[in-house]
């Protein structure tokens, strides 16, 4: 990654050319969590980190630049069922998954821009409120959250292999 202070950043809808080049940073993104997961775990949430800039139900796959460089991307779904296969989660709402930023942008305001990006889409479509699910080792992100403006929704946690995945859901007026 090139110096990145000084230059603003611009947060689009990714392009098929970019398709590789934001799997990648995605997967960089995640790598520091590897640690957490025993082995097995790590290798599955690995393949649905490679595999989630496929997924076919996305509506919007915002990825964050600097000039021509990929620092960051996002996803959004129209809803829990069509966001999530392993999970039964009953939120007909918006959804955003797999916020990353690449471990050299942090800092930058490169996440607080998806989400502005993301929520500004998401008022063009009159959606009432946006949800996404985190865990407790993902600190820096719920600190994101918070400061943004988006509170917890007990009513929309679970538990998966013993881990709480807490809900926080954004509320647009």
């Amino acid at each position: 990654m090139a110096c990145l202070l000084n230059r603003s950043i611009l947060v689009k809808e990714m392009e098929e050319k970019e398709r590789e080049t934001v799997r990648g940073v995605l997967v960089d993104s995640y790598q520091q969590f590897e640690a957490v997961f025993d082995p097995e775990r790590w290798t599955d949430y690995l393949n649905e980190l490679i595999s989630s800039i496929d997924h076919p139900n996305i509506d919007k796959l915002l990825v964050a630049k600097r000039d021509k460089e990929v620092l960051g991307s996002l996803q959004l779904f129209p809803s829990a069922e069509k966001a999530y296969t392993k999970w039964d989660v009953q939120i007909d709402a918006p959804i955003i998954r797999f916020l990353g930023v690449h471990p050299l942008a942090r800092g930058l305001g490169v996440g607080r821009e998806l989400l502005k990006a993301a929520i500004s889409y998401l008022e063009t479509q009159r959606a009432a409120s946006v949800f996404l699910h985190t865990t407790d080792t993902m600190e820096q992100a719920i600190k994101l959250y918070e400061s943004f403006g988006f509170i917890r929704d007990l009513s929309k946690e679970f538990y998966t292999d013993d881990r709480l995945i807490k809900c926080y859901r954004f509320d647009l007026n």
